[in-house]
């Protein structure tokens, strides 16, 4: 299961830190709508990351996760999959995702991804831009860095790496077309993610020649990037340190 609609992501606020953001209604070539929260950081460091949710789409732990991206240093977008079918308003907990999610297609999920970064590539600032996904945005923060975005990396935290599905195919399937690092960061016992895939993801990925890290946490499960998960908050901890790090080493100087 994904994140509970009250879970926070696992890093503390930095107190007193100064934070611009704002909600967006970003628009597609196709002229369909979609919602986007917009952290901008105060000190930049030169990066931005689009953030590609699990399958409820845009609610508020994204939105927190954007604010700590910001405080970070690094610019933050978190975007909404369901403008086409539910349209670009704020939700509530009763939102019923599961409806929404079959009617998604990669094609409109490239070209909401297209909008978000071309959003942070409107600033100046921006010098490298990254994407992140988690869960169903995970397995899409993968197949990303095949849509030609020029992307400066890809982060999937337990996004489905293996399984080709009509008209997605999976990750594992797609990896000579990378044309961006990838970091994967799974759970050792997430029972939706065998180790089995991993293992042939991450061939996948080698004999592409793709540069990448991938991280397995022994006895983490699902969604274990959450601040209510306090037993896996050793795994948080790391996986967020290699987040910003590999965002580090993958963003060109000024």
């Amino acid at each position: 299961m994904c994140f509970d609609l009250d879970s926070h992501p696992p890093i503390r606020p930095i107190a007193g830190g100064a934070l611009d953001h704002e909600d967006l209604v970003l628009a597609c070539t196709d002229g369909s709508q979609f919602a986007a929260f917009r952290a901008r950081a105060v000190d930049p460091r030169g990066a931005g990351v689009v953030i590609l949710p699990d399958v409820r789409g845009l609610y508020s732990f994204y939105e927190e996760l954007a604010l700590r991206f910001a405080e970070a240093g690094i610019d933050a977008l978190a975007i909404d999959y369901f403008g086409r079918t539910a349209g670009a308003s704020k939700r509530d907990a009763d939102f019923p995702y599961m409806e929404h999610v079959p009617q998604t297609k990669l094609a409109e999920l490239r070209a909401d991804l297209t909008a978000g970064v071309e959003e942070l590539r409107r600033d100046a600032r921006v010098r490298a831009v990254f994407v992140i996904g988690f869960c169903f945005g995970g397995r899409l923060a993968y197949t990303a860095t095949t849509f030609g975005l020029v992307l400066s990396g890809a982060i999937g935290f337990y996004g489905m790496p293996t399984g080709d599905r009509p008209g997605y195919p999976a990750p594992a399937s797609v990896a000579a077309a990378m044309a961006s690092p990838i970091l994967g960061l799974f759970g050792g016992a997430d029972a939706a993610i065998p180790p089995e895939a991993i293992a042939e993801f991450e061939g996948a990925l080698k004999a592409a020649g793709v540069d990448h890290e991938v991280v397995t946490y022994p006895g983490a499960p699902h969604s274990f990037f959450d601040r209510k998960a306090a037993d896996y908050g050793p795994a948080s901890a790391d996986a967020w340190s290699r987040t910003l790090g590999f965002i580090a080493a993958q963003t060109p100087s000024a």
